[in-house]
């Protein structure tokens, strides 16, 4: 038994020395100690409904939330458990700071590795003064990087994720949306599979709201969300096109030599120059719910092409499927979810097998 409590010793010993040792190990205990602050800080949704000092549009928001998540459970067989039944003050306005990052002269995205969700093309600050050095040494490292704000994040169904302020902040459709995305994160989430997730979650967000304020007598609402699918849709086919532009130059002109992959990163570049004119002039007069000026404003390197195909990939195959199935959106999320189980290497090529498969009989 001494021997035994020895080795358990040393193993716990061994374990918070990784934790206070390695940048791994501070950077989830950071994690750790944020997100137990907002789970300390939770307090019931309907107690803060009951309250007669909650304001009436606050009261609003929070009922919205507990309608969709409702509905997100009832109707499209998502896993809620008691996720957004709680809302937690400690968050902040903007939750988290998000790094990525591009090689400049090869489709590829700077991974970062974590225990249970594997290896993903992004990594969350809760320390906005980190993620800023952070997202200026992999600058000065060669990469092209992005800096995003997050505004909600899933545990994937390890805690009961409360609701937070920078959350309920967005408008209406905007929150639906999001409380029906993290809840599919909550359902389905693939180890390593961080573009299936995000992108499928980013459908199921979008349909699953649709038809949520439909289900509640606002076909407004409901015309309104499926315009912003539209034209996350646009984007998509856009996201592709520059992708499989730039890919092909890229192979066209291999070599690792300083003076080759000079050539590749100016042939990008030339062709970001071209597709800018093309993303403003011809893009974005289709899109119905952004405006020409937020158009101009995005910017094109490798870092943010890779980070939108993160959330706007293949999503036309998702829409292949759903229609195939008559619009039953919940038939469609899990003949998804068992197809990219099924093919875990190719879950996107799981979902256009399902749409074009002949039914039977």
């Amino acid at each position: 038994m001494r021997l035994v409590a020895r080795v358990v010793a040393a193993l716990v010993l061994f374990g918070l020395a990784l934790l206070v040792l390695t940048p791994t190990g501070r950077y989830l205990t950071r994690g750790a100690w944020e997100e137990a602050k907002i789970l300390w800080h939770r307090r019931p949704i309907s107690e803060i409904i009951a309250d007669p000092a909650t304001p009436p549009e606050v009261r609003a928001k929070l009922k919205l939330v507990l309608g969709a998540r409702a509905f997100a459970a009832d109707s499209l067989g998502l896993k809620a458990k008691q996720s957004f039944t709680t809302f937690s003050p400690a968050g902040r306005d903007t939750l988290t700071l998000v790094v990525s990052a591009a090689y400049r002269d090869k489709l590829k995205s700077y991974t970062w590795w974590f225990p249970v969700v594997g290896r993903v093309p992004y990594k969350g600050y809760f320390d906005f003064g980190e993620a800023r050095r952070q997202e200026r040494l992999l600058y000065d490292r060669g990469f092209d990087t992005r800096l995003g704000a997050v505004s909600a994040f899933s545990t994937l169904g390890w805690f009961n994720d409360p609701l937070l302020p920078s959350t309920l902040r967005g408008d209406s459709l905007t929150l639906a949306n999001t409380v029906i995305h993290e809840l599919t994160h909550n359902t389905y989430y693939a180890p390593g599979g961080a573009v299936f997730n995000e992108s499928f979650a980013n459908f199921v967000g979008a349909r699953g709201a649709e038809r949520f304020f439909m289900s509640r007598g606002e076909p407004a609402a409901a015309a309104e969300e499926a315009a912003r699918w539209d034209d996350e849709k646009v984007l998509g086919r856009f996201w592709a096109s520059l992708y499989n532009e730039v890919d092909s130059v890229f192979k066209a002109h291999p070599g690792d030599a300083p003076r080759q992959v000079a050539e590749r990163i100016a042939l990008r570049d030339s062709i970001f120059g071209v597709a800018r004119e093309r993303f403003v002039e011809e893009l974005g007069p289709q899109l119905k719910t952004m405006s020409i000026r937020a158009v101009q404003r995005i910017r094109l390197d490798n870092a943010i092409l890779m980070s939108r195909r993160v959330y706007l990939t293949d999503l036309d195959a998702f829409d292949a499927v759903l229609a195939k199935n008559g619009g039953n959106l919940r038939a469609t999320i899990q003949q998804i979810i068992e197809a990219a189980k099924a093919d875990k290497e190719k879950p996107f090529e799981a979902v256009k097998r399902l749409a074009t498969v002949r039914d039977q009989g």
